[in-house]
């Protein structure tokens, strides 16, 4: 495991997931990083329970026939004169908006079983006590957010759908991976890059308040799981030879192709198109007709823009260089990008979400909020 984990920090090593041996050692019981204790503490401040109804109370009724989760301009694909004319009467046009919405809360829910399975499997393979303790904790919570996930999609559609194609080969790559830099990169930082990014896309403007909730409490979760990314990006990053820096970089490229094509593809929506009587051919000859004229930096404007807050999350922990700045650069404006900061845009809702829940965890105890960006 040594070969291919680009170990540049103790506190980052890792043996092989069957070697309990080295676990027992007598010396690593007296080594013991202090980078995580901050994240690990703070994991009292935003405890919640999706079991819980005094944080989240998954009766609370919505309207899924007569109204729609999202605005029509989040789904632009209604605004194709094709689906736009097939698709005319108001409540099919509902339909096909929550639809959408139960792809996209599936997509979530795998996500986070991916995450959950990762995490456990570093609890297994990171040597340092600390870093195992980190990743044990948010084994717990990936577990949570599981059963929320699960339980929402109950609520309003009753069974989730499949995982798409390009996410379900990409989580099961990073996974079964035997090098922790690429389970850092691709779940810590990548799926859980995008998944801020929807998760702040779908609490503005999502009309349920339901799941309005439910994306801000976990969201005081997944920014601390950011942060165990970005430590490891800035104790590994700079001390890369040049060799190994294009390896992680082009590792980084890899995964955010995957994750845009598994959002982006029209191929990958066809069993949708199916279900509302939609010709796939015509709809994907009319998207393709569509971004021909479109200039591609514009398909990720604003700020909870997913894809925006994924490439955002690699540009601050130095993964893109000018040698892969190019492919990047074909959806945004990278310069444009760089100069916003390091602020990311789930921070503030997140911190939010933790006074939410000190109210509830702490009443009395005048409790302060745990920064999750610092």
């Amino acid at each position: 495991m040594t070969d291919t984990n680009i170990t540049k920090d103790q506190m980052y090593g890792a043996v092989a997931p069957d070697d309990f041996e080295s676990m027992i050692e007598l010396d690593r019981y007296e080594q013991r990083s202090t980078a995580f204790d901050k994240i690990i503490s703070a994991t009292h401040d935003h405890f919640w329970d999706p079991l819980d109804k005094k944080y989240i109370d998954f009766d609370e009724p919505f309207d899924m026939e007569n109204e729609a989760m999202m605005p029509e301009e989040q789904q632009p694909i209604l605004r194709l004169p094709y689906v736009a004319e097939k698709l005319s009467d108001p409540k099919e046009r509902i339909r096909f908006v929550n639809y959408m919405q139960l792809w996209n809360f599936s997509s979530i829910l795998h996500g986070e079983q991916g995450a959950l399975n990762l995490s456990a499997s570093l609890c297994h393979v990171l040597k340092d006590q600390g870093a195992q303790e980190y990743a044990a904790n948010q084994t717990r919570e990936e577990a949570r957010h599981v059963t929320a996930f699960a339980k929402y999609i109950k609520a309003r559609w009753g069974r989730p759908v499949p995982c798409g194609a390009a996410l379900k080969a990409l989580l099961i790559e990073i996974i079964e991976s035997p090098a922790v830099y690429k389970k850092i990169i691709g779940m810590q930082m990548l799926v859980e890059g995008l998944a801020m990014g929807a998760f702040a896309n779908g609490f503005r403007y999502n009309r349920d308040p339901l799941a309005r909730k439910l994306f801000q409490l976990v969201m005081t979760d997944e920014a601390f799981h950011h942060k165990f990314g970005k430590i490891w990006a800035d104790r590994t990053i700079p001390k890369l030879t040049e060799s190994e820096r294009n390896m992680v970089e082009d590792w980084a490229a890899h995964c955010a192709q995957s994750l845009l094509f598994n959002n982006g593809s029209p191929a990958q929506q066809q069993v949708i198109y199916g279900e509302f009587g939609l010709d796939p051919e015509r709809v994907i000859a009319d998207i393709m007709e569509r971004r021909k004229n479109r200039d591609p930096q514009k398909r990720f404007k604003g700020e909870t823009n997913v894809f925006r807050v994924l490439i955002k999350t690699l540009l601050n922990a130095g993964l893109i260089t000018d040698r892969t700045r190019g492919f990047y650069a074909m959806y945004l404006d990278m310069d444009e990008l760089q100069a916003e900061g390091t602020r990311m845009v789930g921070d503030d809702i997140a911190e939010e979400g933790i006074r939410y829940l000190q109210t509830i965890n702490f009443k009395d105890q005048g409790r302060k909020v745990s920064i999750a960006a610092e």
